[in-house]
């Protein structure tokens, strides 16, 4: 975010009026909201929490927040507290002093507030309001219920900001009553105002709120989530906005899917060769295609990847399976992809451990989020670094997960912390959506993106012996299925090589027949010049090329697991193209077995 972001959380829970009952939500809803405000992966606010204050303070604090801002600030402010309407019907927001029968005095008036927002030179304010609003107060035995609902969308959309850009409400909901008897807030009354908290948070925090997958909750986008995850919760409840904005708001990035890159569309007479009648002309712009994808300019290589999509879709199954064999080579390849720190003692210095990212320069380019507090991934040349949190005991296990241009992949890491002086204290696993062990507050979730650009394109690492490549499952990678994917292209190589033989052999035997005139014999001649050897030998090895393609496919999609991607890749690139080789190469061969024996006879 390039603008200056300002957020204030004011957040009470704790009443000094007994009438006013005590919330549970607000300082943890406070907390949470802080969190993804502040992340600058996500919100990039500064952000400032009022917790339990007085209405003194409170009207203090939002005033100095709205007061000596510029035209590009962002300002938030959320309420978590109480909301009380006067007899009169005017909104007000409760402190931690306030009382029931002095909410002029002992709390905050909405007009307060309006009045803030309307003043400030702020571009942009937005207010998010997750409070109760009730019904009249009064003092003494007689039983006071609720008269009547307070819009607060109306108590904010009567004055436009004097010189900013726009403004924006969203409350939890438009009339939350809650009744009273005397001067006690009776139980069973409306939701928990947490609903709607919790769903900025989340929605805020996953990118779900991402609802036009742009790579950014825009106001919009956070209201439409937060209005079905809270009407989900509660039937009864129903959020409202209004607004008076000049374009778009952003109020955070998005972690939701996965990278996005502007491709440069391939060459016009690439793409024109893709739709040639001429299926070698595809042949070769799909093999071009192919080479484009490994380029290390991504937008040139996102390109190919969308084109050799289209071809893996619709084209012919040599085609097909050609790209498809070219796009399974930029899926995410981590490696390893588990990690395990086993023992780790408390408070040590947070121990590493490295992941490369393989493949070509588009598959290593994504972007790595860790699922718990206690993980960090920071990017190397050639992958990332990850490191474990020590600072509390217990078994980690958790997961960082990886979005690519293709394709999704997760790395598993387990650790566990030990107390200090080495001896083991048994303590319960701590699943992947617990929140212990508590990171300090500087330790937070970050979002790396794993640039490409940084890695070089081969990894500086000596080649591996054939013990090193043994799998974790204990298995060594096996080498049929591209052995006998070699020999189906060389035997349809072959094949090709004896037609062009028999071809150039059989013009040869015409030729001599027709000046031989009437006394020739065009059968003699062919056998004569030995055209019918090459042709016999094409059949065999364009036969023989098809049966090996197919004893190597039938090995790599029964014996998946005993192959390398890169195996199995290159399996699949050779006999794609040694069937398209070796089906056009035997029709023409059976062609001319059939005009032989047909025109032996008649001339």
């Amino acid at each position: 975010m390039t603008d200056s972001r300002h957020a204030l959380i004011i957040a009470n829970d704790r009443y000094a009026d007994q009438g006013l009952k005590k919330l549970e939500a607000p300082a943890q809803d406070a907390a949470a909201l802080e969190r993804v405000l502040h992340d600058p992966q996500i919100g990039d606010f500064e952000v400032e929490v009022v917790h339990n204050a007085s209405a003194d303070l409170m009207r203090r604090r939002i005033q100095g927040f709205f007061n000596d801002r510029r035209r590009a600030d962002t300002l938030l402010l959320h309420f978590s507290c109480h909301g009380l309407k006067s007899e009169s019907g005017e909104l007000y927001f409760a402190a931690s002093d306030t009382e029931p029968p002095l909410l002029a005095a002992t709390a905050v008036a909405s007009q307060f507030v309006r009045g803030c927002m309307s003043g400030t030179r702020a571009g942009r304010s937005v207010l998010f309001l997750d409070c109760c609003y009730g019904g009249a107060f009064s003092r003494g035995s007689a039983s006071v219920r609720a008269s009547g609902e307070v819009n607060v969308l109306e108590s904010f959309a009567k004055d436009e900001p004097a010189s900013g850009r726009g403004w924006a409400v969203i409350t939890a909901s438009d009339s939350m009553e809650y009744s009273f008897e005397g001067n006690e807030l009776a139980e069973n009354s409306a939701p928990r105002p947490s609903v709607f908290t919790h769903a900025v948070v989340e929605g805020l925090e996953t990118g779900e709120a991402d609802l036009d997958a742009d790579g950014n909750v825009s106001l919009d986008d956070l209201y439409e989530y937060v209005y079905r995850h809270v009407r989900e919760q509660n039937p009864h409840q129903t959020p409202k906005k209004a607004a008076e904005l000049q374009g778009e708001l952003h109020l955070a990035h998005s972690r939701r899917g996965g990278i996005k890159i502007v491709a440069i569309p391939s060459p016009s007479a690439l793409r024109a060769a893709l739709h040639s009648d001429d299926f070698l002309t595809r042949q070769g712009a799909v093999t071009e295609l192919c080479h484009r994808l490994q380029r290390p300019e991504l937008p040139v290589a996102e390109g190919a990847r969308q084109h050799l999509g289209e071809v893996a879709h619709d084209e012919v199954q040599p085609l097909a399976d050609l790209a498809a064999g070219a796009l399974s080579e930029i899926r995410l390849a981590p490696s390893p992809d588990r990690l395990d720190f086993g023992r780790i003692p408390r408070g040590s210095t947070p121990p590493k451990q490295s992941v490369i990212m393989q493949g070509p320069p588009l598959a290593r380019h994504c972007v790595v989020q860790p699922k718990q507090p206690w993980l960090r991934v920071d990017p190397t040349r050639n992958g990332m670094e990850v490191h474990v949190d020590t600072t509390a005991t217990g078994r980690l296990s958790g997961d960082i997960a990886l979005k690519g241009v293709a394709d999704e992949s997760v790395i598993h890491v387990e650790a566990e912390v030990t107390p200090a002086d080495g001896a083991p204290k048994p303590e319960p696993h701590v699943s992947d959506d617990s929140t212990t062990p508590k990171p300090r507050p500087e330790d937070k979730r970050r979002t790396v993106v794993i640039d490409s650009s940084r890695i070089p394109s081969k990894p500086e690492e000596p080649p591996k012996t054939a013990e090193q490549q043994k799998r974790t499952d204990g298995t060594t990678p096996s080498r049929r299925a591209p052995a006998l994917a070699g020999a189906a292209l060389a035997l349809a190589v072959t094949a090709l090589a004896m037609l062009f033989m028999t071809i150039q052999r059989g013009v040869v035997a015409v030729v001599a027949r027709a000046d031989a005139g009437v006394t020739g014999n065009v059968e003699d001649n062919i056998r004569e010049h030995g055209a019918l050897t090459p042709l016999i030998v094409c059949l065999i090895t364009g036969v023989a090329a098809l049966v090996a393609g197919a004893f190597a496919r039938h090995d790599l999609g029964a014996r998946r697991e005993h192959y390398t991607k890169q195996a199995a890749s290159g399996t699949q690139t050779l006999t794609s193209v040694a069937k398209g080789l070796a089906i056009p190469t035997l029709v023409l061969a059976v062609l001319a077995g059939i005009a032989y024996l047909v025109g032996s006879a008649q001339w």
